[in-house]
């Protein structure tokens, strides 16, 4: 995400990536006034010719939607944003909806100017630039997990079993060899070789599989690295444990989960950590919050989000961080699981 114009009550933005949509779909919430170049359908320039009526034509205009609702899949390629038309060439007061994609250039104001929670995400997302998805692989002798990671998710991509596994007796090398070619074959055409691969697992087979993977003439790079234990959890053990940091010690997710899973190890250990917004609350005010971890969703839309935007504030008045997490990972899911914040303390609270 590039800014291009600092704007009275808001910013003017180029979209650089699939990940910018997910911070954009957090900050057009209702409200928030969405411009860009779109398209609309003039019914004056239609006509009738031998009796039939010929569609009205579309004309290119800058249009400004007063935001009543967001549509967004995470890991596509566009944002939908419903809305009224407060400015435009033609049917102002009319619905209409702007699909942003990468590329595109859009203006986001409020009345009285963003929020200081919407100026954080999008100064977030400007100063993290434009960061390369990746792929990764937890690799076993008998299955092979494959994920894309991006800067707010992860996405499941594939599953692969061999059947039988290492039970198997006599062919059973032979077998294995064959199963980690045809899956080093699928993930080249999922892979693009531009995009960088962390292959992973607790033992040797992803060497193999890493082997296959060349061979099969991928020219990605490769970050290979031993995980304590296999299957879906080793691909949370990558990102808590900085083992891939080489390619992702700069994404937002690595930043959530880590503060996520140290906040769950506190509460293990019965250490300064709290949860629940009468306690995080009561923390702030005491001025003893050193990172907040937050649901985006919080701080946006709901009654109650005026509240947690107020101890978002107090966490930042008292030297403390903010940071506005995704649910569209494991750690994230945890995160709602406690009612969606948590806070890791300067010190323990009595």
């Amino acid at each position: 995400m590039r800014r291009v114009k600092r704007l009275d009550e808001g910013v003017r933005l180029r979209i650089e990536s699939e990940d910018d949509l997910w911070v954009l779909s957090q900050v057009c919430g209702t409200g928030c006034l969405v411009g860009m170049l779109s398209h609309r359908r003039d019914s004056t320039t239609g006509t009738r010719e031998d009796g039939r009526a010929k569609s009205a034509e579309r004309k290119p205009m800058w249009i400004l939607l007063e935001a009543t609702e967001t549509a967004f899949q995470p890991f596509t390629d566009s944002l939908r944003v419903h809305g009224v038309i407060k400015e435009a060439k033609i049917d102002i007061g009319s619905h209409h909806t702007h699909v942003i994609s990468p590329g595109d250039e859009i203006e986001l104001t409020r009345e009285g100017g963003l929020s200081n929670s919407d100026e954080s995400l999008v100064k977030e997302a400007i100063a993290s630039g434009k960061k390369t998805r990746s792929g990764l692989m937890v690799v076993e002798n008998d299955e092979i997990l494959i994920f894309e990671v991006a800067t707010h998710g992860i996405r499941d991509v594939s599953q692969f079993n061999l059947r039988g596994g290492g039970k198997r007796t006599g062919d059973t090398t032979a077998v294995r060899e064959e199963f980690f070619e045809k899956v080093a074959k699928e993930a080249k055409m999922v892979f693009s070789d531009g995009i960088p691969l962390i292959i992973c697992g607790p033992g040797l087979a992803r060497e193999g599989f890493e082997s296959k993977l060349r061979d099969s003439g991928a020219k990605n790079r490769v970050v290979n690295v031993p995980t304590s234990i296999g299957g879906r959890a080793a691909a949370n053990e990558v990102l808590s444990e900085g083992l891939a940091d080489t390619l992702l010690g700069e994404h937002a997710i690595v930043e959530q989960v880590r503060a996520i899973e140290e906040a769950l190890r506190r509460i293990s250990t019965d250490g300064a950590v709290t949860y629940g917004k009468k306690m995080v609350s009561e923390a702030s005010e005491q001025g003893a919050v050193e990172t907040l971890v937050i649901e985006a969703g919080l701080l946006r839309g709901e009654e109650e989000s005026t509240e947690w935007e107020e101890i978002a504030s107090s966490v930042k008045a008292s030297g403390g961080r903010v940071i506005q997490a995704s649910s569209e990972h494991d750690s994230g899911k945890q995160l709602l699981g406690m009612g969606g914040a948590i806070a890791i303390l300067r010190w323990k609270l009595e």
